[in-house]
């Protein structure tokens, strides 16, 4: 992929963003996030799922990892913004770096992005639909959309 095409999603990205009054660079699909990841070496893709959903539901092998929110209960990391800093300090990431976040459906991921851009990085992106993606009348994840429907790469 050239990076003229990874302008033109970064652009629509922005262009999702704004539509969606993000304060952050904007929202991806995950074949977009994929898309960017094989053609960016400096884009990198942080994982705030918990660690019980990375063990139990699957992972991405190239994701950096940070919970935003610990199992059981779901409850709020407090270190969370100084663990994403600290992460991206220790692999000396550029402010102008992309960062992709991902959680199961797009929500936490959304929040992380926030942070990041709080942080002053700047192309902090949010994937949409998340590893999981939306439920359907069932409540089963994975056959509607997202990382994995998409068939892109994850390992137990």
């Amino acid at each position: 992929m050239r990076m003229a095409e990874i302008k033109d999603i970064l652009n629509l990205a922005e262009k999702r963003g704004a539509e969606k009054g993000l304060s952050y660079a904007g929202a991806v699909t995950p074949q977009e996030a994929y898309q960017i990841l094989e053609a960016d070496q400096s884009a990198i893709l942080i994982d705030v799922r918990t660690k019980a959903e990375l063990d139990l539901v699957g992972r991405v092998p190239v994701a950096l990892h940070v919970e935003w929110a610990t199992y059981p209960g779901m409850v709020a990391n407090p270190d969370f913004t100084e663990q994403l800093q600290s992460l991206l300090d220790q692999r000396k990431v550029a402010k102008e770096a992309v960062l992709l976040f991902l959680c199961r459906t797009g929500a936490r991921s959304h929040h992380a992005a926030t942070v990041a851009e709080a942080l002053g990085y700047h192309h902090a992106l949010n994937i949409l639909e998340g590893f999981e993606g939306e439920a359907n009348s069932l409540k089963q994840r994975t056959l509607i959309n997202g990382w994995k429907q998409a068939g892109l790469p994850w390992t137990n």
